[in-house]
């Protein structure tokens, strides 16, 4: 049986500053690179054969602290733009803060959690599931059942997309689920199912 290990990035200045990032790169804070030996740790003594991550900074720096801390950078680490954060169009940049006292929390809730409702000029949840979905089946899921075990690190809404499908969680639920900075997900893939363990 093959594992999956997905683990959401450290910290970054933005995350730090409460902006909406998105697409752009920004790195990761002192407080998340201070935070990497702690999210290693949920690591060590599980194998790992291959790792996954987007081009973003913040997720190949998370990649290369949490591979450093277990010492194993040698493993193979494949960077695809597939498994980048949603991009959240014109609110990048803006104070999440600012933006729930123009558009009103509900609002905001709906275009950072839901499904289908993507904020202004950028992508829904579903977009993010359109082109992760197929990435996801084509090489992490091929690997997995070639016996390896992956680990997977990105941000949150491209995380989220592989939780939905690897849990079959419906659309209307997707909007309870948060990962925190640097949480990692752990299942065991039997070659058809996945199961969640701690």
């Amino acid at each position: 049986m093959s594992k999956l290990y997905l683990q959401r990035h450290l910290k970054s200045q933005w995350n730090l500053e409460n902006k909406f990032t998105g697409w752009t790169d920004v790195p990761l804070c002192q407080e998340g690179i201070e935070s990497a030996p702690k999210a290693a740790g949920e690591l060590v003594g599980f194998k790992i054969d291959k790792v996954y991550t987007s081009p973003l900074i913040r997720n190949r720096e998370t990649v290369s602290l949490i591979l450093k801390n277990l010492g194993k950078e040698k493993l193979p680490v494949i960077i695809d733009k597939a498994l980048d954060e949603r991009n959240y169009g014109e609110l990048q940049g803006l104070n999440k803060d600012e933006v729930k006292k123009k558009f009103g929390e509900e609002q905001v809730h709906l275009w950072r959690r839901s499904y289908n409702v993507a904020p202004p000029g950028g992508e829904s949840l579903e977009d993010v599931c359109k082109r992760v979905g197929p990435f996801y089946k084509k090489y992490i899921e091929k690997d997995l059942k070639d016996g390896k075990n992956v680990l997977v690190v990105a941000s949150h809404n491209s995380l989220r997309a592989i939780v939905k499908y690897v849990e079959n969680i419906p659309n209307e639920k997707i909007i309870d689920l948060e990962l925190p900075f640097g949480a990692i997900v752990k299942y065991d893939f039997d070659g058809k199912n996945y199961t969640k363990f701690a």
